[in-house]
């Protein structure tokens, strides 16, 4: 049998790359709209969310959550330097790590997105016999 955190690292793993597809599935395949632009937020909350219980599968949802929320926020509000923009100019891919201008409603769906992952998991946790 797989130890505890592997148990739960699998899943994670599987599901993050589930959600990167669709991230990049919605950007180049979508035309660019306010309905695509919240579900590239939705999913990059859900990215952020399911590495953090990579990095640290043993944290309880709340935990995880928070550091996810703390991480959408934080890059989210560096984009009112104008780096991530400038940076993105020179080499698109970072855009995709880093977004580009700051938008409030980001948050919103960060903050949302995350909330309703951090329910699914404890009521995940919950319903699983402890594993150690």
């Amino acid at each position: 049998m797989l130890p505890p955190p592997v148990r739960r690292r699998m899943p994670a793993a599987v599901l993050l790359a589930a959600v990167v597809a669709a991230g990049l599935l919605v950007h180049a395949a979508l035309p660019d709209s306010a309905a695509t632009d919240i579900a590239g937020d939705a999913l990059y909350a859900a990215a952020a969310y399911l590495a953090v219980v990579l990095i640290a599968p043993a944290l309880p949802a709340l935990g995880v959550g928070g550091i996810a929320a703390a991480w959408c926020a934080g890059v989210e509000l560096f984009q009112l330097t104008g780096l991530p923009l400038e940076w993105g100019a020179r080499f698109p891919p970072a855009m995709l790590a880093l977004g580009t201008v700051f938008d409030a409603r980001d948050l919103v769906v960060y903050v949302v997105t995350i909330a309703v992952l951090a329910a699914i998991h404890a009521a995940w946790a919950r319903r699983r016999p402890t594993d150690g």
